[in-house]
């Protein structure tokens, strides 16, 4: 039982008529909403901006230097192709790539073209160009216009509303604050002068010998906000994997894009070219500085070999003792060349105890060092101090891969130092061995004359140093030529490049169709919401759905000053209705009662279904088929049948309950032939214990015994239990619903009752039915004129409010919140 009234509820959950009719009933508001929308997608559309894009192909490789392949010691490694590949995207994408092209490209100035609707982006559109002097500060986020007068004078204005605002030093990369002239500014230029203003201190030069005049507008944006914007350039391996790189970036303006991707990979080339020539760099510098020195030794032992040949005539001795000379003079080149080394090796050591940055460190070779375990371990630890510089500009300081690169560092010098301790003491056993050799020559030369020793020792001072200035400058050519022949590692295959294709715009169209889509999706859903919060019976296909109680009857609705319309209407619809129900009734009674007096009863779920004036006109009914009838009425709480008649309440049932009169002075005459009133009276303060005492049902048999019909016109049968007790003496029980009043959720009252035989013979009364105006769909009753119930009686002068879904959806919130009875 209690699965099948659910089952019931539910049935009228959703209906698609409903849903319709409610749909139709909103074409206004799809018209209206459509006409809003389509205006606002024309106005959107005024506003789509074309998107462009540029891209360019650069390859990541390992280019050696093609002279020195084999020569390792001015040349390094950084890492292999893949590592390559990896730091690029990772520099690309990162804050200090894009100051240094956003400053070279001084990208933080934007060129404005006001539109109707919009400002775009005029970079490269403008007849002139700006050029900012970033070693001082400029105004920021003020727009300036600026009014082309002819080929050689231009106007700068603005306003500013006080006499200082807010500057940016794009050099410091700080904000500063300037001072401008308060109120209305204007001044006159001429192209290519320097304009020098505390606020704003650039050069504005013509693009062109000939210009057009007319009006732009310029300012000075975040510093930061342009970084962080190019930061977002995209990056993909193609193919997949590969060391070739598309660099991809879209916006406004495609001349922008061009000249950002353009640098970026040519600051890229210069850095990577840079990184690789970083030793031969380092190492032409302290060549540079050494060969000043030995420079300087070399002239004066030149000079002091002129003089001292003016003073003497030894060229003979001198040719005779050639070959002490010579073997002197090689030793002393060896003495310090191993010297050299032994220096280098303490500057070295010195360095790395000292220092953090290992990327300038002089090559080895620079001083004839060839060891290939000493160059191999400082080529290492450049390569992992380079490294971790790079990763520097993506990672936190305290990541762990820095920790990892440390230990790596510390590591290699590890090494070095060994190295260096092993190599110095293989050094001064050389120098050892060289000093005992050069002290055997120079024994064999002190046997000569002083003046020819003296001789001998300029000779040889002015021999060595020239050498040494030799080797120097030999060192030098090669890293020379090292530094020039080296190659950057990226290769630009295809720049970007304005081809001539337009840029993407989203399509108009779609603002037009979500238009149309959103103008028929507001009454769409705002009639599925009211059919799904509509908890009103609307048709007697709802009623069939929603209980198995059979439906007797349809009354229609049609307009009436008062409920007698079967009195006053007898050919009338609605009359017809009342004598079909009439009809169907004798299929209902109790078989004992077909030759004796029938007993009908009229109720429903609340006040204002239409019970009153169902039990006048179904009296009228069987009045005037010439049956004597008897209409009582028995809702003490609300009577109402008195005022259709035009008879006083002062005397009825509820005076005869409480043994005020007799039965006989309750009755009254209805003034339509064979038909009889018992009003129900005063309203009494206990309406239930009158109408549930032994009397109330003595009067209804005595009635039976005294008319051939009694209509009895009860309480609303889901607001109180007096209908039930009434129940128990009527032959049949004609429950009201009203269209489009009586709710869904009744219904179960009453089901539930009937289920468990508390009713018997009872059956529905569908009232207040307009088919035609509701849903435009007929139904089997046939009766397509209506009743409409008017000022008098049942409160029914509030029915056309009623009908407004405003109104159910009212009803359905206050069924919510408002407490049961």
């Amino acid at each position: 039982m209690e699965e099948e009234k659910e089952i019931n509820s539910l049935s009228g959950i959703f209906d698609v008529r409903q849903f319709l009719s409610k749909l139709i009933k909103f074409w206004w508001l799809f018209i209206i909403c459509l006409g809003i929308g389509l205006s606002y997608a024309y106005y959107k559309n005024q506003f789509i901006r074309t998107i462009y894009s540029a891209n360019s192909l650069i390859s990541i490789k390992d280019n050696s230097n093609p002279l020195f392949t084999n020569n390792t010691s001015l040349t390094f490694n950084w890492g292999g192709t893949t590592d390559k590949v990896t730091t690029a995207i990772v520099q690309f994408k990162s804050r200090t790539h894009a100051e240094q092209v956003v400053d070279e490209l001084q990208f933080y100035i934007n060129y404005i073209k006001e539109g109707d609707y919009y400002n775009t982006d005029a970079y490269k559109k403008t007849p002139f160009y700006i050029y900012a002097d970033s070693s001082k500060a400029q105004l920021s986020g003020k727009n300036i216009r600026i009014k082309v007068l002819d080929q050689e004078r231009f106007e700068l204005s603005s306003n500013f509303s006080s006499s200082t605002v807010s500057g940016y030093h794009y050099g410091l990369k700080k904000s500063q604050t300037v001072t401008v002239p308060e109120g209305e500014w204007k001044k006159q230029f001429k192209f290519g002068d320097s304009i020098q203003l505390p606020f704003l201190n650039v050069i504005i030069d013509k693009r062109t010998e000939s210009i057009k005049t007319g009006e732009w507008l310029f300012n000075f944006g975040n510093y930061w906000g342009t970084v962080n914007k190019y930061k977002s350039i995209a990056i993909r391996q193609e193919p997949s994997g590969s060391s070739i790189l598309l660099l991809s970036l879209s916006g406004g303006n495609k001349q922008r894009l061009i000249d950002y991707i353009n640098t970026s990979s040519v600051i890229l080339e210069r850095g990577e070219l840079e990184r690789k020539n970083k030793f031969a760099v380092s190492t032409i510098k302290y060549i540079d500085s050494s060969l000043v020195v030995q420079e300087k030794a070399l002239k004066k032992s030149e000079q002091d070999l002129e003089d001292f040949k003016d003073k003497s005539q030894m060229l003979d001795a001198v040719t005779q003792n050639s070959d002490f000379n010579v073997k002197l003079t090689e030793f002393e080149i060896q003495k310090r060349g191993i010297q050299n080394k032994l220096n280098y090796y303490d500057n070295l050591n010195n360095y790395l105890l000292n220092k953090t940055d290992y990327t300038v460190i002089q090559a080895p070779s620079v001083v004839g060092i060839e060891e290939g375990s000493i160059s191999a371990a400082v080529s290492r630890l450049i390569q992992l101090s380079e490294e971790r510089k790079r990763r520097e500009f993506a990672m936190r300081a305290d990541a762990p891969v820095f920790r990892e690169l440390d230990r790596d560092i510390n590591a290699v010098k590890d090494v070095i130092y060994e190295n260096i301790t092993s190599s110095k003491s293989l050094l001064n056993r050389e120098l050892s061995i060289l000093y005992g050799q050069i002290g055997k020559v120079e024994a064999l030369i002190k046997k000569l004359p002083k003046e020819q020793q003296e001789f001998l020792k300029i000779q040889r001072q002015f021999d060595v140093n020239q050498s040494t200035y030799n080797l120097y400058m030999a060192k030098r050519t090669e890293a020379e030529l090292v530094r020039a022949a080296n190659v950057s590692d990226v290769y630009v295959i295809d720049e970007a490049k304005d081809t001539g294709g337009g840029g993407t715009s989203r399509d108009s169209n779609i603002n037009y169709l979500m238009a149309l889509l959103i103008g028929l999706a507001i009454p769409v859903t705002l009639a599925f919401i009211l059919t799904i919060l509509d908890n009103y019976v609307h048709s007697p296909k709802d009623v069939e759905k929603l209980s198995k109680i059979p439906l007797i009857g349809v009354v229609g609705k049609m307009d009436h000053p008062t409920n007698l319309i079967v009195k006053d209407k007898p050919k009338s619809t609605i009359a017809e209705s009342f004598r079909g129900i009439r009809s169907s009734l004798h299929f209902l009674y109790n078989q004992e009662s077909l030759h004796g007096s029938r007993t009908i009863m009229v109720t429903s779920s609340v006040s204002g279904e239409g019970k009153t004036f169902t039990s006048i006109n179904l009296a009228t009914v069987f009045a005037l088929s010439g049956k004597r009838t008897l209409l009582v009425g028995l809702d003490l709480r609300k009577p109402k049948i008195f005022d259709d008649f035009e008879i006083d309440n002062d005397l009825g049932v509820s005076n005869y309950l409480v043994n005020d009169c007799s039965l006989n002075e309750i009755i009254r005459s209805a003034g339509i032939e064979n038909l009889d009133i018992a009003l129900s009276g005063p309203v009494p303060p206990n309406p239930s214990e009158l109408i549930m005492s032994k009397r109330a049902g003595e009067m209804i048999e005595q009635f039976k015994k005294d008319y051939d019909y009694v209509i009895l016109d009860t309480p609303p049968l889901g607001l109180v239990a007096d209908a039930l007790e009434i129940a128990k003496h009527a032959d049949a029980t004609l429950y009201m619903i009203r269209q489009e009043y009586t709710r869904k959720a009744m219904l179960d009252v009453v089901n539930e009752k009937y289920n468990r035989k508390e009713i018997d013979n009872l059956s529905f009364v569908f009232n207040y039915f307009n088919e035609r105006g509701k849903y435009g769909y007929g139904y089997g009753y046939g009766y397509g004129y209506g009743y409409g119930y008017g000022a008098y009686g049942n409160g029914y002068h509030e029915n056309e409010n009623r009908n407004s879904y405003l109104s159910i959806m009212k009803k359905w919130f206050k069924s919510i919140f408002k407490p049961k009875a």
